[in-house]
């Protein structure tokens, strides 16, 4: 291993990742590298958790420094801390993967939108198994009116339908990134995308939906050249989000909010409230409000936690140089108390 060249993180575990020679992900065999006691490396924003997508430098056996990201894809743990989790640095897109049959949760959907435009790369809705229901278009066009200037593609893997569509997005050092529920069918498409058998999928349920087989989030190279990245599902996506991304996922909402009488408008009972206007007309879905609503709140609340959890960890730095300046002053004679 070369300590001078860069290294792409291909594959992430608890206390290790897996990597290659960067810019690429080809037929290198991985290597296992163990992450700091702390499981922290340098980076220009402080210390990070280094995850799958990064490009880091190596001293020794440890990771050493995680270089520059132009995109982070972040999801809110879920206690009570204002610790967060990079899911995947340095992506192009990210395909949130949704379930046409059960129908779809457009409120999951625009959570995870939310989440893809505060990464900094390019959303997609890709709504798997359309060849399970009789209206797959009439649920895609739903999807759609939640998923505002976002593209949406109904696919079937079995029938390679749709497909076409996602295959455009690849090429040659393009990476995406896959987010969705368990059983949205994100190892089938990943195969789709690939060629190959890449990833494990899981039998159906009796309810219909798949079992989850993806364990950890991992970095596959397919055969254009496009590097896909693949993320075990979950059932609750704690959100990460500013005003910007909001406004993006929401741009409805943040119109009408525009065209209220006050800048300070909260959208409840003000009068001349355009918001709230549109809800009465029917011109704003109460659902899609009520939407808007939960996820501005959890911002909220996130942000205010990682302010937080800033102050704590500032006062701690400083508590720590104090502590060693009085040992040095204590080991050159300096008096005790």
């Amino acid at each position: 291993m070369h300590e001078a060249e860069p290294w792409l993180v291909v594959r992430a575990e608890k206390g290790a990742v897996f990597v290659v020679p960067a810019p690429g992900a080809g037929d290198d065999e991985p290597v296992r590298v163990p992450l700091a006691r702390d499981g922290l490396a340098e980076s220009d924003d402080g210390r990070v958790v280094p995850t799958v997508g990064d490009v880091v430098e190596i001293v020794g056996d440890v990771i050493a420094r995680v270089l520059p990201r132009r995109s982070l894809l972040v999801r809110d743990t879920a206690g009570r801390t204002s610790q967060t989790q990079a899911l995947a640095a340095n992506v192009d897109v990210v395909l949130v993967v949704e379930h046409l049959d059960p129908e779809p949760d457009l409120g999951r959907i625009e959570r995870l939108l939310t989440l893809a435009w505060r990464s900094g790369a390019t959303p997609v809705v890709v709504l798997t198994k359309a060849d399970l229901v009789p209206d797959a278009q009439v649920l895609a066009a739903d999807v759609a009116a939640a998923a505002i200037g976002v593209t949406v593609h109904a696919v079937s893997v079995p029938r390679d339908e749709g497909l076409d569509g996602l295959r455009g997005l690849l090429g040659p050092g393009v990476t995406l990134v896959m987010v969705g529920p368990s059983g949205a069918g994100k190892s089938t498409l990943a195969n789709a995308l690939a060629g190959r058998e890449v990833a494990t999928t899981g039998e159906r349920r009796h309810d219909g939906r798949g079992r989850h087989t993806t364990t950890h989030r991992e970095l596959i190279r397919l055969a254009d050249g496009a590097l896909l990245i693949d993320t075990p599902g979950v059932r609750s996506v704690g959100l990460v989000a500013d005003d910007d991304a909001l406004d993006q996922a929401f741009a409805d909402v943040a119109e009408l909010a525009a065209r209220c009488r006050f800048a300070d408008c909260r959208h409840d009972a003000e009068p001349g409230c355009a918001v709230q206007e549109a809800l009465e007309s029917g011109e704003l879905p109460e659902r899609r409000y009520a939407s808007w609503r939960k996820l501005e709140r959890e911002a909220r609340f996130q942000a205010l936690r990682a302010d937080r959890g800033a102050a704590a960890a500032e006062k701690a730095r400083w508590k720590r140089i104090a502590q060693a300046q009085r040992q040095v002053y204590r080991g050159a004679g300096g008096p005790r108390h």
